[in-house]
């Protein structure tokens, strides 16, 4: 086995941390990557943003890679079919065998699929291709209907406003983005979104899909030129699904250094791993925000390396601080923390009734921060940002 090198299996922003954080820490091996789509590693965000709206080429979201990973192999449109963790082997589509002596799982996640046929023309956004296809159908007039209210369901809707579309967004929850941020600031994002022309059915499913559009389950018919499908993501293990052992239900199931089922050759980084973080108790749990590739690729490639020069490793587990943001007309929604798992929010700034100005909410489990979102301008952001230094605090651990 000596001599086979690391492999990496998933080439987006997951796997290129890995690498770049294998030679920091002092990996001088063989690294490949394998990536089932064709493309170097690319920043997604804006696929959903600034290249939907064609403001900003496909070409320009193509990641920045460290000098340190110049001499990584890419095996990119090749995808992996199973890995036998014991032999450490991986078959690629292709029949061909790779071994390995460590591996990086991250293979991230995939659109979820509305488990509905027919409609009109339908679209998700996951990588470069779904962008464009869906960019070529946002047309001034077009009407388009959202199924989804998360992430990406609120800024395709902002993005295909800002294009003259009629847009309708239909979602089961109260409102949207609610279960990140909270009832209060999510009613606020629906009132700008609102205010700015999107049309919104909370509370309600589609039931079927017609070539006109949607039926939803109190039996109003929408109609609809153009069907986005944001409901959510799955993420990428059925590669794994043949390993014994494992926990697969969400992800991939790690301890707190990142190691897959115990295992001190093969960890998990990015959106496909779930693991415990101190700072929100003992509980697994994956974080699909876009820091969390980097944080965990820091932390797992020296556990990785660790195992594999016989080293000690680092006793510290893994706790990154999550963030994201989310572009939508032009507010930014900027987090820290996580909101999500608060038991009351507090409102620490701004006025939820205006129609433009900065909000500043903060998220309590118990006594304690645990996270902070605002919504506005970037003066609501930094104001978001100032809160880190406290958030960053571990719990005192329980005796």
């Amino acid at each position: 086995m000596a001599g086979a090198g690391i492999a990496v299996v998933g080439a987006s922003l997951g796997g290129l941390r890995a690498a770049e954080q294998l030679r920091a820490a002092g990996w001088r091996g063989t690294i490949t990557l394998f990536g089932d789509e064709p493309h170097l590693p690319y920043n997604r965000p804006p696929l959903s943003k600034e290249v939907l709206a064609g403001e900003a080429p496909a070409s320009g979201t193509q990641l920045r890679r460290r000098p340190s990973v110049e001499d990584v192999e890419w095996r990119l449109g090749t995808a992996v079919a199973t890995a036998d963790l014991t032999a450490r082997t991986l078959t690629l589509a292709d029949g061909r065998v790779h071994p390995y002596e460590g591996l990086v799982a991250a293979t991230g996640v995939r659109p979820r699929r509305l488990p509905l046929p027919g409609g009109p023309p339908r679209h998700v956004v996951r990588t470069l291709e779904d962008s464009a296809a869906l960019a070529a159908e946002l047309v001034a007039g077009a009407r388009v209907l959202v199924i989804g209210s998360g992430f990406i369901g609120c800024e395709v809707a902002a993005t295909a406003r800002t294009a003259g579309c009629e847009v309708t967004v239909v979602a089961p929850e109260s409102e949207p983005m609610v279960l990140a941020i909270g009832e209060d600031l999510a009613r606020a994002l629906r009132h700008r979104h609102e205010a700015r022309g999107v049309r919104f059915r909370m509370g309600h499913l589609a039931t079927a899909l017609t070539p006109r559009g949607a039926v939803l389950d109190d039996g109003t018919e929408l109609d609809a030129d153009v069907l986005v499908e944001a409901v959510g993501s799955l993420p990428n293990t059925e590669w794994l699904a043949a390993t014994p052992g494992l926990d697969l239900t969400d992800g991939i199931l790690c301890d707190a250094h990142l190691r897959i089922g115990g295992l001190p050759h093969a960890v998990a980084v990015g959106d496909v791993a779930r693991f415990p973080n101190p700072r929100y108790g003992p509980l697994p749990r994956r974080v699909e925000h876009w820091s969390v590739p980097g944080d965990t690729a820091r932390h797992a490639a020296r556990t990785l390396l660790a195992a594999l020069t016989d080293t000690s490793r680092d006793p510290a587990p893994c706790a990154p601080l999550p963030s994201f943001w989310s572009d939508q007309f032009t507010l930014r929604l900027q987090s820290f923390g996580q909101p999500a798992l608060a038991d009351r929010a507090e409102l620490l700034s701004g006025d939820p009734e205006s129609a433009d100005g900065d909000l500043l909410y903060g998220y309590y489990l118990g006594e304690r921060l645990i996270g902070v979102a605002a919504l506005g301008g970037p003066a609501a952001a930094a104001a978001a940002a100032r809160h880190r230094a406290e958030l960053m605090t571990l719990p005192e651990p329980v005796v």
